[in-house]
């Protein structure tokens, strides 16, 4: 199994063959080490790829250092973990499509708290997400509850950042890898998280984020988390995209209510009016939780 995680993480850095051909190849070597003795054709045909991606998925599979990544990653602070590792966290091993491997700086013990909470919401967020948050999340962090976001603008920073400034722990979820910060605006919180907190990312650190990467990093923070608090949203927007992967995960739905006559309120309100649970005090959460 020691020797079968690195050759995940050399697998996780050649190109072609992305989330799926790496699950088939899982699936199909039960010695994994003889994927080194496959022809492009075999490996096209178990990881139903192109013959272009299949013959580029080959070439960085005979050529990739992976030693030399290692020594790299380690010299810069950058821990790695795999999905065949005992200490891989138990709710993330369960979602439909978990990250195969993570990359982290920071404090890797918060992957193992026992409560974490996903506080997601429009990147426009208005002075309503600062108030709850500003309010709500001071009394999560002396419950010992770890706020699980994505970085990006608007609810996720503010959601960050309160629960920094209240003494508490939290986890952030890269949508490209760490040398591509994404915002730039939060390039500083995201080195302070690195050094004091966590930061993760199923990217390695030279990939930059691609659009399509923020809506499936999602899967992560819901898949990471007990349970999804949803602060102001519009319909059909990236906060539903977590929302979903959520419900398939079988996480709660936390929703704070808006007025009927705020856009970023249609989102929570429908969700709500869907089943998802409505928080009218810190106490829906705690008890969701089990505080």
């Amino acid at each position: 199994m020691k020797e079968h995680r690195h050759i995940l993480f050399h697998i996780h850095h050649c190109r072609g063959i992305g989330l799926k051909g790496t699950k088939r190849i899982l699936e199909s070597l039960q010695k994994l080490h003889s994927i080194f003795d496959l022809s492009p054709s075999t490996l096209q045909q178990i990881t139903l790829s192109t013959a272009v991606n299949s013959e580029l998925f080959y070439k960085d599979l005979h050529s990739f250092n992976s030693d030399r990544y290692k020594k790299l990653y380690s010299e810069n602070d950058i821990d790695w973990i795999t999905l065949l590792d005992e200490d891989y966290p138990a709710l993330l091993r369960n979602v439909y499509d978990p990250p195969f491997l993570l990359f982290l700086k920071g404090n890797r013990n918060l992957l193992h708290a026992p409560r974490k909470l996903a506080i997601i919401g429009s990147r426009n967020a208005t002075t309503y997400t600062d108030e709850i948050l500003r309010d709500m999340i001071p009394q999560l962090v002396k419950k010992e509850v770890v706020i699980v976001s994505g970085l990006a603008q608007g609810a996720d920073t503010v959601a960050h950042n309160e629960t920094i400034q209240s003494g508490g722990q939290t986890i952030g979820v890269l949508g490209g890898g760490f040398n591509h910060i994404y915002p730039k605006q939060n390039e500083g919180l995201a080195r302070y998280m690195m050094k004091h907190q966590l930061l993760l990312s199923e990217y390695p650190p030279y990939i930059k984020p691609e659009k399509w990467h923020f809506p499936f990093r999602n899967r992560i923070i819901s898949g990471l988390s007990d349970a999804v608090l949803v602060t102001e949203a519009r319909k059909k927007s990236g906060t539903f995209i977590t929302a979903d992967y959520a419900l398939n995960e079988g996480r709660e739905i936390l929703c704070i209510p808006g007025s009927i006559y705020e856009p970023l309120a249609e989102g929570t309100n429908s969700l709500i009016q869907e089943g998802a649970r409505m928080v009218l005090s810190i106490e829906d959460i705690f008890s969701e939780l089990g505080v």
